[in-house]
C-alpha cells in the first residue's frame, strides 16, 4: 500500500511538473504572439515600455497587469485583448512575464566582439553606455558627437567619452508612452551657422487629465555647454494636438537643395493619416528656417496643410536620402505584420489604413485591401513585422562595398540589416548585426564607421573594419 501511494505521489508530481512547464510554454507562446511586438521579445521594451525594469506605471499587481492586457490603455496605444484572449490566456502571460522579470532584470545582452558578414569581417566596441533610452545620433565631428535620450536630455560624447552633464535648457518634452526627444540633426552648413534642430513631443495646456501634444521641431545652437537662440521651425496647429501617447515619428533629414523633411506619426488616429488637413500619418517638407517651399505639392490647396508631401503613413521612424539620387526613402512601423519600405514622392498617399499588410495587434482586421488604385505600394514588407526604426545610406571608406546601400535598424529583431539598392528596388539583404540589443538607429560616421544606437540597454557602438 504505501508503495502502491509513493507510485501514485510521484506520479502527480511529475503531472504537476509537465502541466507547469506546459503552462510556462503556453504563456510564452502567447506573450510572443501578442505582445513582442511592442515589448521586445526579452520584454526589454522599445515603441513600448520594459517589462523588466521594475516600473510598472498603471500598477505592479497582477490584477492590474490582467486588467491592462485585458481592457488596453488606448492613450498609448495599448489595444485591448478581451475579444481575443481569455482571462485563462491572459493570466498565463502575467505568469510568463512576472517569471521572466525575476530571472532577467539583471541581464544584459553580451557585445560580440567579431562579427563577419559576406564581405567583411567586423570588430565592435563600445563607445558609451549608460544611458537613458538613447534615440538618435548625429556628428559635429569624428570626435564629438550628439546623442538625444527620449527622457529629454541631449547628451554629447567626446573624445570617446560621454560627458556627464546633459546640455542645458532643452525645452521641455512630453516623456510619457512613446514621447520625449527624439531626433537630432545637425544643419547642412553646420560649420557655418551652428543650427542643430531637434525633434519631440510637444504639449499644450489642455484643461484635462492628459495635455494634448503633437511632434515639434525647433532649431538652436549649443553654447557653454547651453541650447540657446531656439526658434520654432514647425508647430502644428493646436486644435490637431492629440490626448494619444504614441506614434509621434520622427526623423529629421535634409536634400541636397537644404530642404528639411520630417515624418508625423498617426498619433493612434489611423483615419487621420488620409486627411489633409490633418498633420499625422505624413511626411512634411519645409525650408530650415520654417518657411513653406513654393514648390510643395499640397501648397495651394486651402483644405490641406502646405507642409504635407506625403500622406497616408502609420509611423515612420526612419528617413533617409539618397546620396547620389536625390530621392527620398522611409520606413515605417505597421501594426502586427506589414512594416513597410517606401520611396516617398511629392503628393502621393501611401495607403494607410485603407490598404496594409498587417493586423491589429490583438488579431483583428484592419482591412482587408493590400491594393488600391491611387495608394503607392511598398518597396519591401516584413510580415512578421521586425518594429523598423532607423535607416541611413552608408557612405564611407570603411566598408566601401556598401556604399549607397540602406542600413535598416529593428527593435523587436534587435538587429541591423543590410539591404543593397538598385534603383528603387532592394536586391539583396543581410543581417550585419545580432542580439547586441534594441537598436534604435545605425548610421554611417564620419570617420567612416557604423554607429548603432540601442535603446535598451542604453549604449552606442561602434562597427568597424577588421580585414
Amino acid at each position: 500500500m504505501r508503495r502502491f501511494t509513493w507510485i501514485f505521489l510521484t506520479g502527480m508530481f511529475s503531472l504537476f511538473v509537465l502541466t507547469a512547464c506546459a503552462q510556462d510554454d503556453k504563456g510564452k507562446e502567447l506573450y510572443m504572439q501578442h505582445c513582442a511586438q511592442c515589448h521586445g521579445a526579452g520584454l526589454a521594451g522599445g515603441n513600448a515600455q520594459s517589462l523588466i525594469d521594475g516600473f510598472w506605471q498603471y500598477g505592479a499587481e497582477d490584477h492590474y497587469k490582467h486588467r491592462n492586457i485585458k481592457y488596453g490603455i488606448p492613450h498609448v496605444g495599448m489595444p485591448a485583448y478581451e475579444e481575443t484572449l481569455s482571462d485563462r490566456e491572459i493570466s498565463l502571460i502575467v505568469d510568463f512575464m512576472n517569471d521572466f522579470e525575476a530571472e532577467k532584470v539583471k541581464d544584459m545582452p553580451e557585445v560580440p566582439v567579431d562579427l563577419l558578414t559576406l564581405d567583411y569581417q567586423m570588430e565592435m566596441e563600445v563607445v558609451a553606455e549608460g544611458l537613458d533610452v538613447p534615440w538618435a545620433i548625429d556628428f559635429i565631428g569624428a570626435d564629438k558627437f550628439l546623442v538625444t535620450e527620449r527622457p529629454g536630455q541631449l547628451r554629447i560624447i567626446k573624445d570617446g567619452k560621454l560627458l556627464e552633464e546633459p546640455v542645458q535648457n532643452i525645452p521641455e518634452v512630453v516623456p510619457q508612452g512613446q514621447g520625449g526627444l527624439m531626433d537630432v540633426a545637425l544643419d547642412p552648413h553646420y560649420d557655418q551657422n551652428g543650427w542643430i534642430y531637434l525633434a519631440y513631443s510637444h504639449g499644450i495646456k489642455g484643461g484635462g487629465e492628459r495635455n494634448p501634444a503633437m511632434t515639434r521641431i525647433v532649431r538652436g545652437k549649443i553654447q557653454d555647454h547651453a541650447w540657446v537662440d531656439q526658434q520654432v521651425i514647425y508647430e502644428a496647429p493646436h486644435e490637431t494636438y492629440r490626448t494619444t501617447r504614441h506614434h509621434y515619428g520622427c526623423r529629421i533629414v535634409f536634400d541636397q537643395q537644404g530642404h528639411l523633411y520630417f515624418s508625423i506619426g498617426d498619433r493612434g488616429a489611423k483615419q487621420q493619416a488620409q486627411m489633409l488637413d490633418r498633420p499625422n500619418g505624413k511626411i512634411h517638407r519645409i525650408n530650415r528656417d520654417g518657411s513653406i517651399p513654393d514648390d510643395n505639392p499640397f501648397v495651394d490647396r486651402e483644405d490641406a496643410l502646405p507642409t504635407i508631401f506625403a500622406y497616408g503613413e502609420r509611423n515612420a521612424q526612419g528617413l533617409a536620402v539618397h546620396p547620389e539620387t536625390d530621392d527620398l526613402w522611409e520606413v515605417e512601423h505597421g501594426p502586427m505584420g506589414g512594416d513597410e519600405v517606401n520611396v516617398i514622392q511629392a503628393g502621393k498617399n501611401y495607403g494607410w489604413p485603407v490598404i496594409t499588410y498587417g493586423r491589429n495587434y490583438n488579431g483583428t482586421i484592419i482591412t482587408e485591401e493590400t491594393h488600391k488604385e491611387g495608394m503607392e505600394q511598398p518597396i519591401l514588407y516584413w510580415k512578421p513585422s521586425i518594429a523598423v526604426s532607423g535607416m541611413d545610406f552608408y557612405t564611407g571608406r570603411e566598408f566601401p562595398k556598401w556604399n549607397n546601400h540602406l542600413l535598416i535598424s529593428a527593435l523587436k529583431f534587435e538587429e541591423v540589416q543590410l539591404h543593397r539598392v538598385y534603383d528603387h528596388r532592394i536586391m539583396h539583404t543581410e543581417t550585419i548585426l545580432k542580439n547586441a540589443g534594441r537598436v534604435r538607429e545605425a548610421v554611417a560616421g564620419p570617420d567612416g564607421a557604423i554607429y548603432v544606437v540601442a535603446n535598451q540597454p542604453g549604449r552606442i557602438l561602434k562597427l568597424t573594419n577588421a580585414d
